[in-house]
């Protein structure tokens, strides 16, 4: 619990607002939209901390292959974390994963800057395929 603590004390000096919380799973979700984060999930089950947000939906009418290889070349670029799809194959997402056992404010920062970063570089793109 002192870590799911820390995270939200870290979020809040952040500017990021909880509005949604569940403290026994030790998830928060957050939203800043201004910076591109709607409905970031962050699960602090130790000893790991996973990011996730859905991006978008895809639209299976577009080239399913040429978009996921675009999405991997994409991914050789960002700081942290990645474009990831959803097991269905469905939704596309932004996800990273830090430990817990050693976070700073700093990792954690640099974790959800990296995801505003990537969706103000790859935003309108993605959407091509949306």
């Amino acid at each position: 619990m002192e870590k799911f603590n820390l995270v939200k004390s870290y979020l809040h000096d952040m500017g990021l607002p909880i509005v949604t919380e569940d403290t026994e799973k030790q998830l928060v979700v957050v939203d800043n939209t201004a910076r591109g984060i709607r409905h970031l999930v962050i699960d602090c089950e130790y000893p790991t901390l996973t990011m996730e947000q859905i991006i978008m939906k895809l639209n299976p009418q577009k080239n399913p292959a040429e978009f996921f290889k675009r999405l991997l070349q994409m991914n050789r670029h960002l700081v942290h974390g990645a474009f990831v799809l959803d097991d269905k194959a469905e939704m596309v997402m932004f996800r990273d994963t830090l430990e817990l056992e050693n976070l700073d404010y700093n990792e954690l920062e640099g974790s959800v800057n990296a995801l505003s970063l990537a969706l103000s570089e790859y935003g309108r793109e993605l959407l091509t395929y949306a």
